[in-house]
């Protein structure tokens, strides 16, 4: 489908005919048009982006400007510092109580830009990959950047149940131009975190159809029925088909420095480097010496911030189901809240009718895939006093 403006006689748009049918096609954001509207009005109360309210903390400042000031500005390891590697190593050792090689993580400039890599080393030009639906769109967008088509898998909601992943129509989806099955858990937006089982179910179907899994993990610590997430780590052999995506953003608060890595078998190594090479040729290096901090002494600033989510997430949720025009279910994993309001269809136009009449920011479901078009999507990662405020607002709305 063209992007193409109707009107090619206004200065320059003549030459979007000359781009790539693939860069046209990237689809604008429903979260930051929200993000625009709103981003200036005194006192709005900002829920819409993925992101938390607490600046990164200061040991973890405090390593960058060290580099600084010992002048680590040069060109560095495009895989990623060792110190840093190593370090990564260590925290899964931890988490998931397995040996683990430094060579099977490289750094990355940012959780994104795992995505990008991870995609575009399985999937191009006539290649699918499944994705389960509604989901944060750019995993979908960067699907076709890379000249692949992104296969849409409908979760189901009830009110019981909340969302659910059938996993036999998740697999049905699946054919031979089929390279990969995108998979985030804890889900963004849903907050649906998969099981074990089926986790193993996914896994082996992939193995008998030597299929790609992209394992986005970037929420694994954010699970209000544990101390983590079920992972495909669990399960999984060393050489696995598997590529885990993850970033320093959300369990370290660190959204504004753009530093992620790749989980895989170390004999993608060089192809993985080169992909590095040819996009960023690595991540500075004083901002690795402040990821290597992050993940060595941020724990307690991990569940601190796990508790954080879990406090706002029972003062939002106890908020909204008094109004009798709400539906959703408490969130398994992530920081969101997927709600629907009865009545109100057109959720694009009441993220910014939100934005006017209650003074708080949401994300609107239609950025998620069609599956989310009747949600919309609130980021509940912040202080329970902001929330009881935000809950007060729009429990005020929703009572008009």
């Amino acid at each position: 489908m063209s992007a193409l403006p109707s009107d090619l006689s206004e200065p320059g748009t003549q030459l979007l005919s000359t781009l790539r049918q693939e860069a046209l096609a990237a689809p604008d954001s429903g979260i930051v048009e929200v993000m625009n509207y709103g981003r200036e009005r005194p006192g709005m109360i900002p829920l819409w982006a993925g992101e938390g309210d607490l600046p990164t903390p200061d040991f973890i400042c405090e390593a960058a400007a060290r580099s600084l000031a010992a002048g680590e500005t040069f060109y560095t390891w495009q895989r990623g510092i060792p110190p840093l590697r190593e370090a990564l190593a260590r925290y899964h050792q931890r988490l998931y109580g397995r040996d683990f090689s430094a060579e099977r993580f490289f750094v990355t400039g940012s959780g994104m830009q795992a995505i990008q890599i991870a995609i575009a080393a399985v999937a191009g030009t006539g290649d699918e990959v499944v994705i389960p639906t509604p989901a944060w769109p750019n995993c979908a967008a960067a699907t076709g950047l890379a000249g692949a088509t992104a296969v849409h898998v409908p979760m189901h909601f009830t009110d019981n149940a909340g969302w659910r992943l059938d996993i036999d129509e998740l697999l049905a989806a699946t054919n031979e131009k089929t390279k990969a099955i995108f998979l985030n858990s804890p889900s963004n937006p849903t907050g649906w975190t998969a099981t074990r089982e089926e986790l193993q179910a996914i896994l082996d179907f992939a193995r008998r159809r030597k299929l790609w899994i992209i394992a986005d993990e970037v929420y694994n610590r954010f699970f209000f029925a544990g101390d983590r997430a079920p992972s495909f780590y669990d399960i999984a052999r060393d050489d696995d088909p598997i590529l885990f995506v993850n970033t320093f953003s959300k369990n370290w608060a660190m959204t504004g420095w753009r530093v992620g890595w790749i989980g895989a078998p170390p004999a993608l190594g060089r192809v993985l480097e080169n992909l590095i090479q040819y996009s960023t040729s690595g991540v500075a290096v004083f901002m690795q010496r402040a990821a290597t901090v992050a993940v060595e002494e941020g724990e307690p600033f991990i569940v601190e911030q796990v508790e954080r989510a879990r406090q706002s997430r029972k003062v939002i949720c106890e908020a909204l189901q008094t109004s009798p025009r709400t539906r959703f279910t408490w969130p398994d994993g992530a920081f969101y809240l997927f709600f629907s309001i009865k009545g109100e269809e057109e959720t694009g136009k009441l993220g910014l009718r939100l934005v006017d009449e209650a003074n708080v920011g949401v994300a609107p479901g239609t950025a998620f895939g069609a599956a989310g078009e009747a949600f919309m999507r609130l980021c509940f990662a912040r202080k329970p006093e902001d929330m009881a405020e935000a809950g007060r607002r729009l429990a005020s709305w929703l009572a008009r």
